[in-house]
């Protein structure tokens, strides 16, 4: 009874809030100057209403929105207008936009560095530096994709770290929610670090120029440096550090989807199926332990464990197929990989007087769940396996498969029972430890019958590791060091991973974030409305008719809310050339530094964490699993703090 009141309060509180978003709509249609700018306002409010209760899912949103303006042309004569709302003609401008398709470049960038397996050694790198703890995770992450934001589109840092956070996730155990969207705020942050941050700020200098040209001499405005803006930005990269570091834990979600990842997943089938209750460990070998030029055939059936990786020396790595088999000898300061229960993991470790590491550090990478686990392998009637044993076939060398268990007949035999020298009948379950890539090999072999089906399959090319780092510097260094336009620079880089064979073009399309795509490129005829219907400055200039008199600062803090509300419902970009010009003449008709005023516009427009309209808030929303409300949840207080941080900080420097 209790869950049928709840699944009826919520349709209830949608209505009620329907009703009270229509009245608000008309009560401001009363006030407009204009009918276009009436329909705008009731178009604007029905939008917010949509994202903020969830009606229907953001993208399909955003598409209603663009149709719905599409429509206005057909409706224009029964709503009072002379023409539609928007041009049909530029009603789809927005899926060959600059910022569609640069967001579409970064994707398939990011997916082909991930090819390479240089994005999983920054993931090892980070882990071993932080640990596997939320709170000094999150602020290694988030504190190099800032810094990398204040140099490249902040879009472009966020989606090169997605594949980076994903493995963190799976490793660490942390769900990706949880790390997600701090690194897209600081992102956004991180972009108000230089002048070359983020498109508002790489604008400025020229809309300054062009207001100075209606200036008086006394009033001129100099135009700012790369670095003049660090000071601000770089406070604002620490806020949102310390933000989510002290209050993460209540205000981060911890999405259903996200709470157990697939290796918990597959631990517990063969635990409740096979009663395996085996874990990797990383065991040190000390010049003076006894294991010492023992082979492991000489201990692994007699300690009841499992030797799955060995690094002898400084990067020679032993395992799967050919690596390691049951006569690799032991050496001194040697690193093992041990698959084993507790129980016999400690009683081997104390009988050869191993040191155990408290994580995987030396195998973080090879040993991790993208790049092998443990699989069940049935052997059909008809196999040539049959009659012969793990021994008779060195499986481990010959096939990349470590034998830990034998199902048969309904029941398990286990390390230590002689399963290595059982030879295999049909209808045998082997339970191995084996790498992805080996077993994608085995699915071909009518040898075997793979039972395990949900594993990555995906090709890794790390010997493609130049010519991603090539083109990847090439798109860089093209958007560092020329005019070309951000998405011709982005698209250079991603064409050439395609042409190289980094990523196939297959994968690219599967790399790119569709419903992310439909969202932005459909949002932006909305902001094309707002603005060339009058609508933004209308806002503008009865908010500042507020103020107008109040102090300096106020006025300030009165132009940031505008330009982050604007940025909110349209491009950063158009809230900023709408702005600008306004907040200079504000400033002149005060007393203030036109030039501060100016600067103070293209900072807030980076204040886009309420709902995810900002290309990185909608680049994390479906890998994070997030919803509407988490970011209203998270991003309003990061509003709040944002505009509290930047007046303070323009007002103590400038």
């Amino acid at each position: 009874m209790i869950m049928t009141d709840e699944k009826a309060a919520l349709p209830i509180k949608k209505i009620i809030a329907a009703i009270v978003f229509a009245l608000g709509a008309l009560w401001l249609t009363a006030y407009t100057p204009s009918i276009e700018v009436a329909w705008v306002t009731v178009i604007l409010v029905l939008t917010i209403y949509l994202f903020a209760f969830e009606i229907v899912s953001v993208d399909i949103a955003a598409i209603s929105i663009m149709v719905l303006l599409g429509l206005t042309g057909l409706l224009a004569p029964l709503m009072g207008l002379e023409q539609g709302l928007v041009d049909t003609q530029n009603l789809f401008d927005g899926f060959s936009s600059n910022a569609v398709m640069s967001i579409i470049a970064v994707m398939i960038i990011g997916a082909g560095l991930d090819k390479t397996g240089l994005m999983a050694k920054v993931a090892v790198f980070i882990l071993k530096v932080g640990g596997k703890t939320e709170r000094r995770i999150i602020p290694i992450i988030s504190g190099t994709v800032g810094v990398i934001s204040s140099f490249m589109q902040n879009v472009g840092a966020a989606a090169l770290f997605l594949p980076v956070v994903s493995r963190i996730s799976s490793r660490s155990g942390l769900p990706m929610s949880r790390l997600l969207m701090p690194m897209g705020f600081c992102a956004i942050l991180g972009g108000t670090m230089t002048m070359v941050g983020s498109s508002p700020l790489i604008l400025l200098n020229d809309l300054m120029a062009t207001s100075n040209q209606a200036l008086p001499a006394d009033q001129q405005m100099e135009t700012w440096g790369l670095f003049a803006v660090t000071p601000v930005g770089l406070a604002l990269v620490f806020t949102g550090i310390i933000y989510f570091v002290l209050f993460g834990r209540y205000i981060l979600p911890k999405t259903a989807a996200q709470t157990g990842t697939k290796s918990d997943e597959t631990a517990d089938y063969f635990k409740r199926v096979y009663g395996i209750d085996y874990d990797l460990y990383e065991l040190v070998v000390p010049e003076e332990s006894p294991l010492v030029s023992i082979s492991l055939r000489d201990i692994e059936h007699e300690d009841k464990v499992r030797i799955v990786a060995v690094r002898s020396g400084e990067g020679n790595l032993h395992m799967g197929e050919g690596g390691i088999s049951r006569e690799t000898g032991i050496t001194a300061g040697s690193v093992l990989g041990v698959l084993a229960s507790p129980k016999n993991l400690l009683e081997f470790s104390e009988k050869y007087d191993l040191d155990l590491n408290s994580e995987l550090v030396v195998f973080a990478d090879a040993l991790s769940s993208e790049k092998s686990g443990i699989a069940d392998i049935v052997i059909p009637p008809g196999s040539s396996l049959i009659d012969k044993s793990a021994t008779d076939l060195w499986l481990r060398k010959t096939y990349g498969v470590a034998l830990v268990a034998l199902h048969r007949d309904g029941n398990t035999l286990y390390e230590g029972e002689d399963i290595r020298t059982l030879p295999f009948k049909a209808g045998d379950t082997m339970i191995v430890h084996t790498s992805w890539e080996a077993l994608a090999r085995l699915e071909s072999d009518s040898d075997f019958v793979i039972v395990t089906t949900e594993y990555p399959h995906e090709e890794a090319r790390p010997h493609k590791v130049g010519w991603a780092a090539l083109f990847f510097s090439i798109a860089l260094g093209m958007i560092l060091f020329s005019d070309v336009l951000l998405s011709v620079a982005l698209l250079t880089g991603a064409l050439g991973m395609v042409l190289s064979g980094v990523i196939k073009i297959e994968e690219a399309y599967k790399a790119v974030s569709w419903k992310t795509v439909f969202l932005l490129a459909s949002l932006i005829p909305l902001g094309l409305a707002v603005e060339t219907s009058g609508t933004a400055r209308w806002i503008a200039e009865q908010t500042l008719s507020v103020v107008g008199h109040m102090d300096v600062w106020v006025i300030q803090a009165a132009v940031a809310i505008l330009a982050t509300f604007f940025t909110l419902v349209m491009s950063n970009v158009g809230a900023t050339v709408l702005l600008v010009p306004l907040a200079v003449n504000i400033a002149v008709g005060v007393g203030a530094s036109p030039a501060v005023f100016a600067l103070t516009v293209a900072i807030a427009t980076s204040n886009s964490f309420l709902i995810p309209t900002h290309q990185v808030n909608a680049l994390i929303m479906g890998p994070g699993g997030y919803r509407v409300p988490d970011f209203m949840k998270a991003g309003g207080v990061m509003t709040i703090l944002f505009l509290i941080v930047m007046i303070a900080m323009m007002n103590l420097i400038f």
